[in-house]
């Protein structure tokens, strides 16, 4: 008899709600309802004439990013009750995947129209989107009711612990033979780097060159790219699986598929047919490894305002600026650097793209190209591929370079990669959230406190409980993402979404991972130290967690669905 069948019998309780499916159909289309009287009402606030005003969408930035919150957490509703679907129809909804559910539907309801966490200091409710107290009571369901009372209880956290102790942490879904052959394959590479990642870490050495040549020999670097250019032709959806394990050993192993994947998109997307043809190959193999040049100090995301300026000179361009946050830039052979062509053009529309050709340095002499000094900046976790602050002075780059072959396009070039680099980094996102759930629990199976495993403590158990949940949950939100994105539709605000929670999950997932270690944790010895410091950055590159809110409320009071 299990844990769980036990558990029944001690407290008469019946843990999982009957007819969970409908129920959570019924309460989905109550907080759908929700989500749109909160739409309304922050539209009145920001676009009270129908489009959205620069002016009142800043003065009432918290309202609309509180709004762009909800509408994820109803999101994550709508793909959990998919993900449950499917597993239903192909006979693998078993005990663990409803109570997942339940569990995820008990506490994001509650957390809808009683206050929701944007940051650690910062709780939404819905008084702060104007929101009338009809339509906030008109959540409130039988269904809502229901699953908020007795949706995410100490009973249903605790069953689902059992079956973590088990090993299990629910199907995933993919429901395809070739995707779970490929999550395996990198789930061994992953746990085979493991021990080495962490000591990675603590020398802040980069990942030794035999990794990255057995990453690339498995064709993680031409995922995407197209058959015809060497690539493996695969979908977004593939992307994530590699990108989720790999992380899920060492957020680097899973970075290092990053820079390749902005450039390749990049160029097949904005590209010449002869720049096509020279690079993506190239990029594919492995055989160049890319680098994004595109921050500038003091500019963020700010990118209207870059400052590098490239100036035509003959059949080359030079290149004078600076540029900071660059990851990899000592090792990498090409830059797919953004600078601004248009001295008079002072936004988006002066910006130009280039593909800079560089050689590679080494630790001797790391950026040996003329023209061009650069630095290491030292940080907290991500170290194993480096972050360097470079200067450009009449660095030259060949004018064939000139990304697309024509001057000014260089943000709509950028802009167009957004949403892969999103759900990739959702997606690592994940992995590190899934690593952090793994180091948590094996730990707490280990450590003995007052005669028996820190496991059988309930705030122990109920902690890793909810990080197994919300894993699960931003992986489906994910592959929502990258489903859209492999539909050929736009996605910016479900990549947005994703980015969104996917992040604040990995970071929660580490910090109580560490909770679970007590003073452990804290020492470097323990790989949770390292996650921590590795989870923490999610939240800020490629779009930080208000850069992402801003997406995606402005893109649905714009009326995007």
């Amino acid at each position: 008899m299990s844990d769980v069948a036990v558990r029944r019998e001690a407290t008469g309780e019946t843990i999982l709600l009957p007819d969970l499916l409908p129920l959570c159909t019924e309460a989905l289309a109550a907080a759908e309802g929700f989500a749109e009287a909160a739409r309304r009402t922050v539209a009145g606030l920001v676009a009270p004439g129908g489009k959205v005003d620069a002016a009142l969408l800043e003065r009432e930035q918290f309202a609309a990013h509180g709004y762009a919150w909800l509408a994820t957490y109803v999101a994550a509703l709508r793909e959990t009750l998919a993900w449950a679907g499917r597993l239903e129809a192909a006979g693998q909804l078993g005990e663990l995947e409803q109570l997942m559910l339940q569990a995820t539907y008990g506490e994001y309801l509650n957390q809808l129209w009683g206050g929701l966490a944007l940051s650690q200091v910062e709780v939404l409710r819905p008084a702060d989107l104007g929101m009338s107290d009809d339509d906030i009571h008109a959540i409130y369901v039988p269904a809502v009711q229901a699953l908020s009372e007795r949706g995410n209880t100490n009973a249903v956290r605790m069953a689902i612990a059992a079956h973590l102790a088990e090993g299990r942490f629910g199907e995933t879904g993919l429901a395809d033979e070739t995707l779970e052959m490929i999550r395996d394959q990198f789930r061994k590479v992953a746990e085979d780097h493991k021990e080495d990642a962490h000591d990675w870490h603590l020398k802040d050495e980069l990942i030794p060159l035999e990794v990255v040549e057995q990453l690339a020999g498995l064709g993680v670097f031409g995922l995407t790219v197209p058959e015809n250019f060497g690539g493996s032709g695969l979908g977004k959806l593939a992307m994530c699986v590699v990108t989720e394990e790999l992380s899920r050993g060492y957020i680097g192993l899973g970075s290092l598929g990053t820079r390749s994947e902005i450039a390749a998109e990049l160029i097949r997307l904005g590209g010449t047919p002869a720049q096509q043809e020279k690079w993506l190959p190239l990029l594919a193999s492995g055989e160049i490894l890319p680098t994004a040049v595109f921050t500038e100090p003091n500019t963020g995301s700010d990118l209207g305002s870059l400052r590098t300026r490239a100036i035509r000179d003959g059949d080359s361009y030079r290149i004078t600026g600076n540029k900071t946050w660059i990851t990899h830039a000592a090792r990498s052979d090409l830059m797919t650097l953004l600078a601004r062509t248009d001295p008079d053009e002072a936004g988006y529309r002066g910006l130009s793209m280039f593909l800079a050709e560089k050689p590679r340095g080494s630790d001797a002499d790391p950026f040996p190209a003329p023209g061009m000094t650069g630095g290491e900046i030292k940080v907290l976790g991500y170290r194993g591929m480096k972050e360097y602050e470079l200067g450009f002075d009449g660095f030259e780059v060949k004018a064939e370079n000139l990304l697309g072959g024509v001057e000014g396009q260089g943000f709509k070039q950028l802009m167009a990669t957004f949403e892969s680099a999103r759900i990739q980094t959702a997606a690592r996102a994940v992995g590190v959230a899934q690593s952090a759930l793994e180091l948590g629990l094996e730990y707490a199976g280990e450590r003995q406190q007052f005669g028996k495993a820190i496991l059988k403590f309930p705030r122990v158990a109920g902690k890793l409980a909810w990080m197994a949940v919300e894993t699960m949950v931003a992986r489906q939100l994910t592959y929502a993402a990258a489903r859209e994105k492999d539909s050929d539709r736009r996605c910016d605000i479900e990549a947005g979404m994703a980015k969104l929670l996917g992040a604040r999950v990995a970071w929660a997932n580490a910090d109580n991972a560490l909770q679970v270690h007590g003073g452990n944790g804290y020492a470097e010895e323990y790989k949770i130290s390292r996650v921590l410091c590795d989870a923490r950055i999610l939240n800020i590159f490629e779009g930080a967690a208000e850069i992402q809110a801003q997406v995606i409320a402005r893109g649905l009071l714009s009326g995007r669905n």
